[in-house]
């Protein structure tokens, strides 16, 4: 069974920073993109960074300059740093992940986590 955990959502005050990390574990032939996405209430998911497995980011306009993106490989991790966070940033944050499992032949998944929540106050 493969899956993607994530921790470090929380309270913070406006102006703050958090680190959100996600961890893929099970039986994982390769590690392909990977991805943080939220969900205010009432609004529709999100992309809000994106990292392929060679370094390659992309952020949605209205984090560019305050989160930053990346991964750990080795450790089938990615990582989301966020500051000067905003109260409009406040979301349950999913991670996402796109691989590859051996299975007799290979298979490409797509997972995602339970989410965490991030709440910015004012």
């Amino acid at each position: 069974q493969v899956q993607v955990v994530e921790s470090g959502g929380g309270l913070v005050q406006a102006g703050g920073s958090l680190r959100l990390s996600c961890a893929a574990s099970g039986s994982i032939f390769s590690l392909k993109d990977m991805g943080w996405y939220r969900q205010a209430p009432g609004k529709q998911r999100e992309l809000v960074a994106g990292i392929t497995s060679h370094g390659i980011t992309n952020y949605a306009d209205s984090v560019k300059g305050r989160f930053t993106i990346s991964r750990d490989n080795a450790k089938s991790t990615v990582y989301l740093q966020m500051n000067s966070l905003k109260p409009e940033d406040t979301a349950v944050y999913y991670c996402n992940a796109r691989l590859t499992i051996l299975v007799g032949r290979t298979r490409d998944l797509e997972v995602w986590g339970q989410g965490t929540l991030v709440t910015v106050s004012s």
